[in-house]
């Protein structure tokens, strides 16, 4: 499956996303506010949780639009595909920094006097779990068809658990009487929050520095366009991630004497494509007896 057809089915489905974006933006403040109000830590963790998600479902919709944009300046020659990349790193500072001041709330708290309403919390906690199940409905269908979609369903999947969390809080406060319970929960989706965080955060800084995407060998590729009829040779071959689903490739191609060009061009293409599902490849094809550069990396 081509990446246009990927960026076409998450344009079928923008409402969907925008609606979910809307829905979890709105609660967000709300549960912002009754965090502080209540003086509930596991809300406010769980805000934390939900302000990431909204970060994450607004990259999901800019994403559906980036690939039917032009550059109108004539300087983003790769486009505005990198906005996804940037957004999703905003989201993991924010994740971060949520399970970093949840923690050390959490330890000011020792031997405190703390007052938790848990009432609050469980209305509020509930209301979370209705809207992320809304949510999770108007997304399902598309996140089949999606990489975007699927990526933003999954966030909201994340997010019910926590609103599970501030249930279970609310009902263990309200039983025990013990505002430990809260602290306890608050702890534990912070936790879950920073676990998230720190895969996503490699995943964003491997794509800016322009790692081989995840999964793929250079030494492999390399091979598969050398076993092309007619190369004798590969060199300088350079694989990185554009954007999520994206993947981008370089590389030249020393052919034998009086080779067809063009074909190798086309089976290179194919390579590339069909066997490392790499749709965006520049490739250069050098007679043997060239003078280039034979550097297989930087």
């Amino acid at each position: 499956m081509g990446s246009g057809h990927v960026h076409h089915a998450g344009a079928r489905h923008r409402w969907r996303l925008a609606v979910a974006t809307a829905l979890v933006g709105a609660f967000f403040v709300v549960e912002l506010v009754a965090a502080f109000l209540s003086g509930s830590l596991a809300l406010l963790s769980d805000a934390g949780h939900m302000a990431a998600d909204v970060v994450a479902l607004t990259a999901a919709v800019v994403a559906t639009r980036v690939a039917s944009r032009r550059d109108t300046t004539g300087r983003r020659t790769y486009g505005s595909y990198r906005a996804e990349v940037f957004a999703s790193g905003l989201a993991v500072l924010l994740m971060l920094g949520v399970a970093v001041y949840v923690v050390v709330e959490a330890v000011r708290r020792i031997g405190q006097p703390v007052d938790v309403r848990p009432g609050s919390m469980l209305v509020v906690g509930a209301l979370g779990l209705v809207v992320n199940i809304v949510a999770r409905l108007l997304l399902r269908g598309g996140a089949r068809e999606s990489l975007n979609v699927r990526g933003a369903y999954l966030e909201v999947v994340a997010d019910t658990a926590g609103s599970v969390g501030v249930v279970a809080a609310a009902l263990l406060v309200r039983r025990t009487g013990d505002a430990w319970w809260d602290t306890a929960v608050a702890v534990a989706i912070g936790v879950f929050v920073a676990v998230r965080g720190v895969p996503l955060g490699r995943q964003v800084l491997s794509v800016l520095g322009q790692h081989v995407p995840e999964g793929m060998e250079p030494a492999r590729v390399s091979a598969d366009l050398a076993g092309i009829t007619g190369v004798r040779d590969v060199h300088d071959l350079h694989v990185w991630t554009l954007t999520s689903g994206m993947n981008v490739a370089t590389a030249h191609l020393v052919s034998d004497s009086g080779a067809d060009v063009e074909r190798i061009l086309s089976a290179g293409q194919d390579v590339l494509r069909d066997q490392h599902g790499i749709a965006h490849a520049t490739l250069q094809v050098e007679p043997a007896a060239g003078d280039s550069c034979h550097d297989t990396d930087w």
